[in-house]
């Protein structure tokens, strides 16, 4: 892991509110159902650039509490039978979590080490649960970027 400061940004997606509880459970889960979805309905130009960011926000306490995830790309040239929201990820400095290997692995991976990470008593940061996000850099590498304070 390490600190990187990030510039403000805007994120087009499809979203929905879930919490940890939900998403651990068979069945309830939304999140994968959401990146199902944008996969089908949003035509992201990787060749020109574009990149897939995963961006929760909206928290309504700690890691227990209910959240917004948004499944969203960087383009700008938005699709127009598709009706996008976006959020904006502030400037800041973030703790990342970085893994490479086979999907969705590497997403559970990464966020199994950031629980256990600020799970610690001892961790010299402390999550400001603000807005987090994903970045896929490409297919088999994430970057999970958390706001601290």
């Amino acid at each position: 892991m390490e600190l990187k400061t990030v510039a403000q940004q805007t994120i087009h997606g499809l979203s929905t509110r879930t919490d940890n509880a939900a998403e651990m459970e068979p069945g309830r889960g939304k999140i994968p159902a959401l990146w199902q979805k944008f996969d089908n309905c949003v035509p992201v130009d990787y060749q020109h650039g574009e990149r897939v960011y995963g961006v929760y926000s909206n928290y309504e306490s700690d890691h227990t509490g209910k959240f917004t995830v948004l499944a969203g790309f960087d383009g700008k040239s938005l699709p127009s039978d598709v009706k996008l929201e976006q959020v904006v990820i502030p400037a800041a400095t973030y703790l990342v979590f970085s893994h490479q290997g086979e999907m969705p692995q590497i997403a559970i991976d990464a966020w199994t080490q950031i629980w256990q990470y600020f799970s610690n008593p001892d961790s010299p940061h402390k999550r400001a649960y603000s807005v987090d996000f994903e970045y896929y850099p490409n297919g088999n590498q994430i970057e999970v970027h958390i706001a601290i304070s």
